[in-house]
Parts: structure tokens; C-alpha cells; sequence
């Protein structure tokens, strides 16, 4: 039966659902499901939105992208969404496939840019996202809860950072039904996506060639693949492995040789600093080149999914242009449907130990040092420590989790049992799922909250560093957390502290005579750790006084700007 005449779309699709008893495809650790007949079932609506691609007769390749006709439909919240309604979105997308080890799941994930009529890439906003031309069709494969992407990403965005926006949705290609997807995001430099400076050919010297920049650690294979070796092998290296970063942005045919040279300089000056000997330092350390807070957030998402392609795949940094910040951050977070206790090798079948000290040394792709490095300085254990206390009792609480994931599988209650009708695979081993494997869709959900508990409570027992002062009212702020740097200063002071519990926060900064040059006024913080700059350009040499009022405790540091 053919789906598509003149993009007129039939009321109602029968579809013929897989089952275990035809061929086997072979893929990496294993084999999948093939496409035996089961019984028939129609499908003629959905409470998700519905993707709908007709490759107009082409097999959809892994590159180049092709052109092809794509539509949604979706009606809003709270409506339901027939196939035969009129789209709320149509028109051409180039697409082909993506991933690596997945491009071997018989359910395949696709990437797709939204064109114009001459095969132009354009902004496009789809399904509520903001307006971009790339996005993602991810399978989720082999992650039977299909959700655990969706968790990773939600967790970092609610961490207070840039992460992948998605949406839930059923899709069909060439009349035939493909099951849930995800729907979202790629990552890239955008204002309404990774906000970070653009950076053109052209800016080849000064400010403007510092940012920003996004490459990643990842497998050379899929996308990607230029980039270069850093200096520093991993902490397991007997088999020859090296960290290899990859160009994302500018794309390796679009970065100059000055800015590859840049932006490797940059990187190997942070690597350089923390493997030496005072990488520790706040002043001259690896907090210099880096923003501390996201390594620490970075560290608790990949630690809590102990996610066995943690830090080592799939792991992306940036770094803003110099007069914008200029430091290196890790994220946003990407790939987590063999996380949170969905790999049955190199301990991802456990709740306990720690994925950075990942344990197969004979593997290539192995943790860079950084991680194993930072954990060797106090300060940094206890921010990550306080950090950790903080969100235990909001992101990362037990019911934060049961309730989120909950919420979707109630989502997905209904879409769940056609995607496994099509793809009969509850209950038996699809890699690298471990043991045991439940039966239902139900008991996967279940199987994964019981996992995390156990990993919180892990967790809570074993991360290193010390946070003594949480919850006592009579000390709101710690006085060695209170950092003001760089001193001496000249266009930019930073002020850093760690806040123990909910109080109110202000800063002044002083001149000898006590006139205030700058002032934060007074605000409610939650605890953990805060950063505030200060436009140091228009202060005339001298020394200052930087007051900092939490609750009703004050503490001050000289400043001195040159």
C-alpha cells in the first residue's frame, strides 16, 4: 500500500509488524531482530505528532543527504493528530542517515536540514523548537524505555544549562510505519541553541579569532573526522590510544589554519596546566582555562547514568570568544541510550564504581586525564561535593527522576505498543542490553528506576570532598570558597563563592576612600556555587575592596587593577 499520491494522505495505514522469526541482521556485539510477518494493525492516528517522509522512490543513503518530501502533523497539545490532516509542517529536507555503531540497528536514525526549493538549507522552527536547518530523527534502538536520551538532555537543561531540545513523535517512511523517535536538536552554534560567538573566515588575529569554537571527543567515523591528537595519551594507553578532538565549529572545510592553530594552542595550554604541578591553584591553574562548574556538572550527568561512552565519546566543549568570557565549557550532554544501565560491558551493567575511571584498558577509545586529574584537587571535590548535596534535593532527588520518567511513559503509553509490535524486541537480548531482560514495557520502566535509586544511593555514599557547613543558618557562605581573580585585574574581575544554603546575596566593590565604583544589589541565591563579572575597563589603576553580604555575614577581599 502506498502512502503518499500527490501528498494526499490516506485516511487510515494498515501495517505489517516485524517479528523474530524471519532473517537477523548482524551488527556490532551482537544480532538484531529481523522482519518476519506478524499480524497487521492499523494505524491511523497518534496522541504524538506524526513525521511523515516519502524518499520519492531513493534509498536513503549515509551520505550525501537526498532530497525528499517530509510533513508533521500536529495539532497542539492535548489533540489528537490523524494522518490524514493537513500537516503543520511540509515541505523538502535533504536526509541520510547517522551514528556509528547504530547505523547497524535495523531501526536506523536519520539526520535531516530543512531546504528550499533549489536544495538550500533554511531556517525552519518544527514542532515548537526554535527556527534552525539541522535536527535529528533518533531511533533509540536499542534503549527499550526509549527514554534515556530524553533524560540525560532534560537533566542537563534543568542544571541550568544550554541542552538538546526534543519532541516525542511516531514516524512513517514510504508507507511504512518506523515507530517512536526523538525528534531534535543538533547540536550547533546558534543564538537559540549553543550560544557562542560566530566566527568567520575572516577573523584571523585579535579578540575576534578566540571565538567561539565547538569540537568534541568522539570516533572518527559518522560525522566529523578532521581534528588533531592532543598532547596528553589517556591514563590507559598500553595498546598506543590516544585523545583525538574533532573540529565541529567552524566545520573542518570552513576553519582557517590560524584558527586551527588557535584553538588547539588553547587546548593544549589547559592540558599542559592541569597535568602540571599547579593545576590546582585558582589563580593559575586549570580554572583559568576552564569554568570549573561545568566540568563539575558534566561529571555528575555522565556519573549518574554511569554512561560507559562517558567522557571518552560523544563529549563536547566549547570556548566563547575572550571578550565574552573566553573559557572552555564541556557540553551540552549528547548520546545517552546505552547509559543509565543499558550496556552489559565495562561495568555499565552496575550501580557502582565510577564511569571516568572506566575499567576496559585494552578498549581504543579511552577517558581523557582531565577527569582523574581534577579529582586529585580538594577544592575541586568539594565543589563537586556541594554541588552534588545542592541537587540531591531538587534535579537529581529520586522522585525528580521517578516523576519525569513516569511522565514519559505515560506519554508514550500508547504509541509504545505499536513501536513493539514493529519491533518485537521486549524481552530478549538486543545489544548491549544486560541481564535480566524484562518482559514488558512497564517492567523496563520500572527496572530503570530501581536502577538509578540504587546509583543515587551510591552515590551519596561514596563521592569524594567534603561540604561540612550544608544546612547549618548560622554560616550561609564558606570563606575559602570566596575567590576574586584575576589580581591584579585589567578589563575583567571575577568574583566566585559558594553559597551553603538559601540566603540573600549582594556585592560592592570600593575604592580607598569608600566610594563605591560597582554594586550587586541584594537577591535571593539558592545554594552552590555563583560567578559574577565585573567590567573592570573604566576603574583607573589602584586598589579596590570587594565586599561580599550573605545573610548577615561579610567578607572582603583586596582587589588591585593595573
Amino acid at each position: 500500500m502506498t502512502l503518499f499520491k500527490n501528498w494526499m494522505i490516506v485516511p487510515a495505514l494498515w501495517l505489517l509488524a516485524f517479528s523474530t522469526s524471519g532473517q537477523n541482521y548482524s551488527g556490532e556485539g551482537g544480532a538484531f531482530p529481523g522482519n518476519g510477518i506478524r499480524d497487521p494493525f492499523q494505524f491511523e492516528s497518534s496522541n504524538l505528532p506524526v513525521v511523515i517522509i516519502n524518499t520519492l522512490g531513493q534509498i536513503i543513503p549515509d551520505d550525501p543527504k537526498i532530497s525528499v518530501d517530509f510533513s508533521i502533523v500536529d495539532n497542539g497539545p492535548g489533540i489528537r493528530n490523524f494522518i490524514s490532516d493537513n500537516p503543520s509542517f511540509s515541505g523538502k529536507v535533504g536526509i541520510e542517515l547517522r551514528g556509528s555503531s547504530s547505523q547497524s540497528f535495523p531501526k536506523k536514525s536519520y539526520g535531516f536540514e530543512t531546504w528550499d526549493a533549489l536544495n538550500n538549507a533554511i531556517d525552519t522552527s518544527i514542532l515548537g523548537m526554535p527556527p534552525e536547518s539541522d535536527w535529528i530523527l533518533n531511533a533509540n534502538y536499542t534503549d527499550k524505555t526509549l527514554c534515556r536520551n530524553a533524560l540525560a538532555y532534560q537533566t542537563w537543561i534543568s542544571m541550568g544549562h544550554y541542552g538538546t531540545r526534543f519532541r516525542f513523535c511516531e514516524v512513517i517512511i514510504n508507507g511504512e510505519y518506523m515507530g517512536i523517535y526523538i525528534l531534535s536538536e543538533k547540536i550547533k552554534r546558534n543564538k537559540n541553541r549553543l550560544d557562542i560567538a560566530k566566527l568567520n573566515p575572516n577573523q584571523n588575529t585579535g579578540d575576534l579569532m578566540t571565538g567561539g569554537y565547538i569540537f568534541k571527543v568522539d570516533k572518527i567515523t559518522g560525522s566529523g573526522g578532521d581534528g588533531w591528537t592532543s598532547n596528553f595519551p589517556p591514563l590507559a594507553n598500553s595498546n598506543g590510544q590516544t585523545i583525538y578532538f574533532q573540529y565541529e565549529y567552524p566545520k573542518s572545510d570552513e576553519i582557517t589554519e590560524l584558527q586551527k592553530t588557535y584553538i588547539r594552542n588553547y587546548v593544549n595550554t589547559f592540558e599542559s596546566t592541569l597535568a602540571g604541578p599547579d593545576f590546582a591553584d585558582t589563580l593559575l591553574g586549570f580554572r583559568r582555562y576552564a569554568v570549573e562548574e561545568t566540568f563539575i556538572d558534566y561529571f555528575l550527568v555522565n556519573e549518574v547514568s554511569k554512561n560507559v561512552d562517558g567522557y571518552r565519546l560523544s563529549t563536547f566543549l566549547n570556548k566563547e570568544r575572550d571578550s565574552k568570557g573566553g573559557k572552555l565549557r564541556i557540553g551540552p550532554v549528547w548520546d545517552y541510550d546505552i547509559a543509565w544501565h543499558n550496556a552489559d560491558y565495562c561495568g555499565g551493567d552496575m550501580f557502582t564504581d565510577w564511569a571516568y575511571q572506566f575499567p576496559c584498558d585494552y578498549d581504543y577509545w579511552q577517558v581523557p586525564f582531565w577527569w582523574d586529574r581534577m579529582m586529585q584537587d580538594t577544592l575541586f571535590k568539594s565543589h563537586l561535593k556541594c554541588r552534588w548535596l545542592f541537587l540531591r534535593n531538587s534535579v537529581l532527588s529520586n522522585s525528580t527522576f521517578d516523576q519525569y520518567i513516569d511522565s514519559i511513559s505515560g506519554l508514550l503509553e500508547e504509541a509504545q505498543q505499536r513501536n513493539f509490535t514493529v519491533w518485537p524486541i521486549l524481552g530478549i537480548y538486543v545489544w548491549p542490553n544486560p541481564w535480566p531482560y524484562p518482559a514488558t514495557y512497564g517492567e523496563e520502566i520500572a527496572s530503570l528506576e530501581s536502577w538509578i535509586h540504587q546509583r543515587l544511593d551510591w552515590m551519596d555514599q561514596w563521592l569524594q570532598g567534603s561540604c561540612l557547613a550544608i544546612g547549618l543558618p548560622d554560616q550561609p557562605v564558606a570563606e575559602r570558597d570566596l575567590q576574586v581573580f584575576p589580581i591584579p585585574c585589567r578589563e575583567e574581575l571575577n568574583i566566585r563563592y559558594t553559597i551553603i544554603h538559601h540566603a540573600e546575596v549582594s556585592w560592592e566593590l570600593s575604592d580607598a576612600a569608600g566610594r563605591i565604583m560597582q554594586s550587586q544589589p541584594p537577591a535571593i541565591y539558592d545554594a552552590g556555587v555563583y560567578v559574577s563579572q565585573v567590567n573592570a575597563t573604566a576603574l583607573l589603576p589602584g586598589v579596590y575592596f570587594l565586599k561580599l553580604t550573605v545573610g548577615a555575614d561579610s567578607l572582603q577581599r583586596k582587589v588591585v587593577k593595573f
